[in-house]
């Protein structure tokens, strides 16, 4: 073997993991099951070095799964744990609601000021504390990664961060909650709202409260910080108008269905109608990529005016798809400093 071949020993990289819910769960079994074809595929091995939840936390030891939660140690500060763990990437799988919003903030800001990567699943800090966490990335010479909080397995935001830019992108068209979307051709089949929610919920496409998805928030939020990393916005000032999947919405849906069209609730931005993301109800027509979806896919839809509309579609809509999205984010963010094509 001449030394052009001989590969390299991968790179070891530590991982600090706040919250242990589905996505995080999910998380941390697939680092631990494919750690070496990750090392193989990519000369990075991610490692769980911590799991933190409230006010317990585990440091594992070996390769087997983690102990059961009553085995966890009290949970000490984060800068500790960073430091004792040697932690690279702060990830974070907390939930994306108003109670956790000041935890996840101040954590990563607290990562990105000592150098420590953060890739988060989480959206609510993102909403609040976008100018912060840009300030502290700066300050500690850190990125942050965002994948899991804008599309789950749908790489909506790489196209959003890098994949668009230079292309003049003046819009964005998305159906990015697939329980709406799920939701919305059970009513065009003549199901009532009531058994189209549930059959969501049988299969694990819809949470237990699906408010923030029937709402139109949920999908005004992600492209909120899709045209954050577009255009620069601060998803703090931007000004959102929805219109709801109610129990009045099963007749437009039969009657788009009835005219060969599909309704979708689609979320819209525009450059030259800043700080405004609007969320409505719409028939689609064969030829729209947002009329092909089925089930609970997603879309996003870039319109690109001199290079032609790009779209991203597809992705699982599940713990697992947030889960690799931020496994995709923590190789991104730890392979950023190499060369030639990687």
């Amino acid at each position: 073997m001449t030394p052009a071949t001989v590969p390299r020993s991968p790179d070891d990289v530590s991982v600090v993991l706040s919250g242990h819910g589905p996505v995080g769960r999910a998380f941390a079994e697939r680092l631990r099951t494919r750690g070496d074809e990750t090392a193989r595929d990519y000369g990075v091995r991610l490692r769980i070095g911590a799991v933190r939840v409230g006010a317990a936390q585990c440091l594992p030891r070996g390769e087997g799964p983690l102990p059961p939660r009553s085995a966890w140690g009290p949970s000490e500060p984060l800068a500790r744990t960073l430091d004792e763990t040697g932690a690279r990437v702060l990830v974070q799988a907390l939930p994306s609601s108003r109670q956790a919003r000041q935890q996840a903030a101040e954590e990563a800001i607290l990562a990105l000021r000592r150098g420590v990567h953060v890739v988060t699943a989480a959206k609510s800090h993102l909403l609040t504390h976008w100018r912060a966490l840009g300030d502290a990335a700066q300050a500690g010479g850190s990125l942050i990664r965002i994948s899991g909080a804008t599309g789950a397995a749908l790489p909506a935001g790489d196209l959003a961060r890098t994949g668009v830019r230079g292309l003049g992108c003046r819009s964005l068209r998305a159906c990015p909650n697939g329980t709406a979307t799920f939701v919305l051709d059970r009513l065009a089949a003549g199901d009532s709202l009531a058994d189209a929610v549930g059959e969501a919920q049988r299969r694990g496409i819809a949470e237990a409260d699906p408010s923030a998805d029937l709402s139109g928030e949920d999908a005004a939020t992600k492209v909120r910080l899709l045209a954050a990393l577009l255009w620069g916005w601060d998803p703090a000032d931007v000004r959102t108008q929805t219109e709801p999947v109610d129990r009045h919405t099963a007749r437009a849906a039969l009657s788009a269905a009835a005219d060969g069209r599909r309704l979708r609730a689609v979320a819209s931005a525009r450059a030259d109608r800043p700080l405004l993301v609007g969320v409505r109800l719409e028939e689609t027509a064969p030829g729209d990529p947002l009329h092909a979806l089925t089930g609970p896919e997603k879309a996003v839809v870039y319109g690109c005016p001199d290079a032609g509309d790009i779209t991203v579609s597809g992705g699982r809509s599940s713990p697992l798809g947030a889960a690799l999205a931020m496994v995709k984010d923590t190789l991104d963010v730890t392979t950023a400093g190499r060369c030639g094509f990687g």
